[in-house]
């Protein structure tokens, strides 16, 4: 009782408060590193790495799988188990990073199981369906976790918010009137004209349904919020861009990819475009996450 009164006394948490926070980081921890450990696991068995993996998918989907492989084993895998040290030491930037990558975990997986050919093209993605489901169901556990675990944070600069806010528009404008617009018109008007919808039509739609209806929605409504100076946008900021960028450099790596083995969908300017985008994006999360690195930085859970 003495030690919790001078402890309270000095602004620290009591000795039971502190154990409780102790046990409470290492499920976030934990789940981090199983998910890069799938992530990982899941880009070596499959094109870029042993070959064992094989998706029943046609060859321009195929390469973009084979830069998304690249993207979550280089880019992504890193950054998660970075996110695990950051809660390890209670830095309280590791849940809102956390959330964002486990966000974007959600959204490729779940094209990757569902966007296959089966039965229609070969492959064996299907046998390694027990990997994706422990990946999925720990991505799932890392969004949660995080969101528990997010403390208050302080208001970013005015102008970044604002920034933040016109970033997130344009990728909204970019994804319909940029990519899935004109696509979609050359679908219905003339399909056999577009490779990639004649090829492989289950991951076509799919991206079109996820995108226009959560990716766009989702940033219209935050930026909005953001430009607006609404207080409840301001964590959700921080969740869309790790995600989103995390998503921006795996398109970027699609379409490198592409270019490089002379897809005949490949375009050099819209890789370059995407190349350019996941720089100015991760910038700016770059930017937004720069002040939390400040003094204080520990002070918050996991």
């Amino acid at each position: 009782m003495v030690r919790s009164s001078v402890a309270l006394a000095a602004g620290l948490p009591a000795p039971a408060e502190e154990r409780g926070r102790e046990t409470r980081r290492w499920p976030l921890v934990a789940a981090l590193a199983l998910l890069a450990l799938t992530i990982a696991t899941a880009s070596l068995l499959g094109p870029i790495g042993a070959g064992l993996l094989t998706y029943r998918t046609s060859p321009t989907t195929l390469n973009q799988l084979r830069g998304s492989d690249a993207a979550a084993l280089f880019f992504v895998v890193p950054l998660t188990l970075g996110t695990a040290v950051l809660a390890v030491r209670r830095h309280r930037v590791a849940p809102l990073l956390a959330t964002g990558t486990g966000a974007y975990a959600l959204y490729t997986y779940f094209q990757v199981v569902v966007g296959q050919e089966y039965l229609r093209l070969p492959g064996n993605v299907e046998r390694f369906f027990p990997l994706y489901l422990v990946l999925f169901v720990v991505a799932e556990a890392v969004v949660v976790l995080g969101l528990r675990a997010t403390p208050v944070l302080p208001r970013p600069p005015r102008g970044l918010e604002r920034v933040a806010g016109t970033g997130l528009l344009l990728v909204a404008a970019l994804l319909v009137g940029g990519l899935h617009l004109r696509t979609m018109i050359t679908a219905w008007q003339d399909p056999p004209a577009l490779i990639e919808y004649a090829s492989s039509p289950t991951p076509f739609w799919m991206v079109k349904l996820m995108d226009l209806g959560i990716v766009v929605p989702a940033a219209i409504l935050i930026g909005v919020g953001l430009l607006r100076g609404a207080v409840w946008a301001r964590r959700a900021m921080y969740i869309l861009f790790t995600g989103y960028t995390c998503l921006a450099v795996s398109v970027a790596a699609m379409g490198l990819v592409m270019v490089v083995n002379r897809d005949p969908d490949a375009s050099s300017g819209l890789a370059a475009g995407f190349c350019a985008f996941a720089i100015a994006f991760g910038t700016i999360t770059l930017l937004l996450y720069r002040p939390l690195f400040g003094s204080g930085a520990d002070a918050g859970p996991p």
